[in-house]
């Protein structure tokens, strides 16, 4: 029997153009372990795209994001890049100007990436589908960077910092 999934993730971007990343739990029996992944999950019942990435992001960062918050970003259907023989239906959202220190990762570690981050450095660390997620955002937004997406390479001199951090309110938070 065929398996099909409805999943809802959002490219999540801090105040400050940063991108808020999941680094997944390294434990058994999850889809990826490890791997860099974006907030999100499977919808629930009859629940809209949206009303499922809002929900799950609440969950997973402890923050609340108005559901017109969200902007549409990939429509996918088609067979699943996680499941062999499944099939999946799946939605991603962009979601802006969340405030890093507000939040509270609770499944995994948050991963804060600089906005000039070029993703493809990293690819194999992603989950598939924030790598083509993270693909269609820096084809969207190209034009922002004189026509190359993201263009610049992350160095441990331009590494994002953290504001939790500093401040001692996160005990999950990592930056690559």
């Amino acid at each position: 029997m065929t398996k099909h999934r409805e999943i809802a993730a959002a490219v999540v971007v801090d105040s400050a153009g940063k991108f808020l990343l999941q680094q997944r739990d390294n434990i058994p029996g999850i889809l990826y372990p490890g791997k860099v992944g974006l907030f999100g999950g499977h919808r629930e019942g009859s629940e809209t795209f949206l009303e499922c990435v809002a929900r799950e992001l609440h969950e997973e960062l402890s923050y609340f994001i108005p559901q017109e918050s969200f902007e549409p970003l990939l429509s996918y259907e088609g067979p699943d890049w996680d499941q062999s023989g499944g099939t999946l239906l799946a939605e991603f959202f962009v979601a802006r100007d969340i405030q890093t220190a507000r939040v509270t990762v609770t499944e995994g570690t948050l991963l804060v990436v600089g906005a000039n981050t070029n993703f493809d450095d990293f690819q194999d660390k992603l989950a598939p589908s924030a790598a083509r997620a993270l693909k269609a955002y820096a084809e969207r937004h190209a034009t922002c960077y004189g026509g190359s997406a993201l263009p610049q390479r992350l160095t441990p001199e331009n590494l994002p910092r953290d504001p939790a951090r500093k401040a001692g309110k996160s005990q999950h938070t990592r930056k690559l």
